[in-house]
């Protein structure tokens, strides 16, 4: 019998293995950067999680795959036995070949235990928090994969999906947003992370959000105004990133005497001026806000216009790995109507990434039983990333539509620009 739950778990791990099959095998085994990983062990990850919680505690007479797996695998436990990111790289070994033999026997193994998922409420939990997982890496592959491919004098072409013209996208406007008070966090009965819980209430301000996020056109002028050279424009700590790594520009922009390009998933092509502006730190987002004479917004404010719109906008599902651009009709002011709010490129807020009041990892919220095993896979999976992040918003081009809700909490440090991570800008109602 196959259970409608292990049709699911089969199409998201479908979905992983199409993502790499563009790749040839050199490209899987590849770690270009320490914050990056390979993607023969993004592959071997996802098994594991499945392996770790899921068939260790679920499947009779348990035997490990792999005994070395459930370290080399890991990305995190209790115990700290973990492989040191940065070297991800050196493993030559297992093979691809051994390390898809392994995703093989996994599948049929939760095949056998999915079967007891309708009468099992925690087996259930986990493994949609495992698909919710696989999901994720599929994400963090495109973004490793982009990076890795960027580096090759050869600009590697991974997506055959064509970039065309984009249209014209309106000119900003300003959407307003009373405030008061409101409330954030996840609404609901169905999946979401410990992080987005528990739903609390939040005094706001009156505020603005800008109808769509910046474009390239718009961050080239700031450029050109010289907000790379602007001291005055900058953190002090962005100040010193951005110095000391040289690079003033986005991260995959490059200038030849032809002007500017922007290497994508689709390869290398000419800046198109109308589309989001994409791959910029926090520091820079924060800069280009300030330069504008707006700001970023919190996440709070950002959650409250979410929770007022439809989940539309550029995703993974369309294949195409990059932003479109804001063109067609211009957004109401009075209305609020936001486009690209969901989906294109995640927004970085000005929220620092800190557990919400009442926060208890264990339990994500109070309708949710708790068990060792929940407490093992979830009481680690955000609690341990609160310090020294910001939050981001609203999803991008390398997400499915289906991971995204407006209480969807993204986090990186400052400096990540790796990530599809874009800018829309804020205002306090008073400084219009």
């Amino acid at each position: 019998m196959t259970t409608p739950l292990y049709v699911k778990y089969s199409s998201i791990r479908d979905r992983t293995l199409s993502l790499i099959e563009p790749l040839i095998d050199e490209d899987c085994c590849v770690q270009s950067m320490p914050e990056a990983s390979p993607v023969k062990w993004h592959l071997g990850h996802a098994s594991w999680f499945f392996e770790k919680f899921v068939l260790q505690h679920y499947e009779k007479s348990f035997t490990p795959f792999h005994p070395a797996f459930l370290t080399m695998f890991s990305s995190y436990n209790k115990s700290g036995q973990t492989h040191p990111d940065p070297k991800r790289g050196l493993f030559t070994r297992p093979s691809l070949s051994l390390t898809r033999e392994y995703r093989n026997n996994v599948n049929e193994r939760m095949k056998q235990v999915l079967k007891r998922s309708e009468e099992d409420e925690m087996l259930r939990m986990l493994a949609v928090l495992g698909m919710h997982h696989e999901q994720q890496h599929q994400e963090l592959m495109l973004a490793d994969v982009k990076h890795l491919l960027s580096q090759s004098p050869l600009n590697p072409t991974y997506n055959s999906h064509p970039l065309l013209d984009s249209p014209v996208p309106p000119p900003l406007e300003w959407c307003r947003f009373d405030g008061g008070l409101v409330e954030i966090g996840y609404k609901g009965d169905e999946f979401s992370y410990d992080n987005e819980s528990p739903r609390h209430k939040q005094y706001l301000e009156p505020y603005q959000l800008a109808s769509r996020l910046v474009t390239n056109r718009e961050y080239l002028e700031f450029m050109k105004a010289g907000g790379y050279d602007n001291p005055g424009l900058w953190l002090s700590e962005g100040w010193d990133w951005m110095k000391a790594n040289r690079r003033p520009h986005p991260l995959y922009w490059r200038e030849s005497d032809q002007g500017w390009e922007e290497f994508t998933l689709s390869g290398a092509m000419p800046l198109d001026l109308n589309l989001p502006v994409i791959h910029v730190s926090f520091y820079e987002a924060d800069a280009f806000g300030r330069w504008a004479g707006a700001r970023l917004p919190t996440e709070a404010e950002w959650e409250n216009a979410a929770s007022q719109q439809e989940i539309e906008g550029c995703f993974a599902d369309n294949n195409r790995f990059h932003p479109s651009s804001a063109g067609g009709a211009t957004p109401s002011a009075n209305t609020g109507d936001l486009a690209q709010l969901y989906g294109d490129a995640w927004e970085w807020t000005q929220s620092s990434y800190s557990p919400y009041p009442g926060y208890n990892p264990a339990k994500p919220n109070e309708n949710e039983p708790m068990s060792f095993v929940w407490d093992e896979a979830v009481g680690e999976y955000n609690s341990r990333s609160m310090v020294n992040q910001y939050v981001l918003r609203g999803g991008s081009c390398a997400i499915p539509k289906e991971r995204i809700r407006a209480s969807f909490r993204n986090f990186f440090p400052a400096d990540t620009c790796w990530q599809f991570s874009g800018i829309r800008l804020a205002r306090d109602l008073r400084d219009s």
